[in-house]
């Protein structure tokens, strides 16, 4: 079973930078879309942004120009940088997987969740 191990949350002011990682627990593993999502307290999870394979970016619009998503195929990893952060940011983030496991296709994984806290 692959695992999604997060780091990087923390405590940053407004206006602040942080940089969120997750890799996988195995490498070289067939991954198709990865991505971060957030849920703040009493909130759905959303997504926050996701990058192809190839290296598609999206988006979520409250994000864009602040954040910016990338990845290394080579050690099945994603990473966020979120910059100008906003008090509104404030949630766990979790990051997301599509991994491709034989016979079964590509399966949705997630990790952990890190706290991200942005005070004002």
């Amino acid at each position: 079973q692959v695992q999604l191990v997060e780091s990087g949350g923390g405590l940053v002011q407004a206006g602040g930078s942080l940089r969120l990682s997750c890799a996988a627990s195995r490498k070289f593993i067939n991954i198709n879309d990865m991505g971060w999502y957030r849920q703040a307290l009493g909130k759905q999870r959303e997504l926050v942004a996701t990058i192809t394979r190839g290296g598609s970016t999206n988006y979520v619009d409250s994000v864009k120009g602040r954040f910016t998503i990338s990845r290394d195929n080579a050690k099945s990893a994603v990473y966020l940088q979120m910059d100008s952060l906003k008090p509104e940011d404030t949630a766990v983030y979790y990051c997301n997987a599509e991994v491709y496991k034989y016979g079964l296709g590509y399966r949705p994984h997630w990790g952990q969740g890190t706290m991200v806290t942005v005070s004002s």
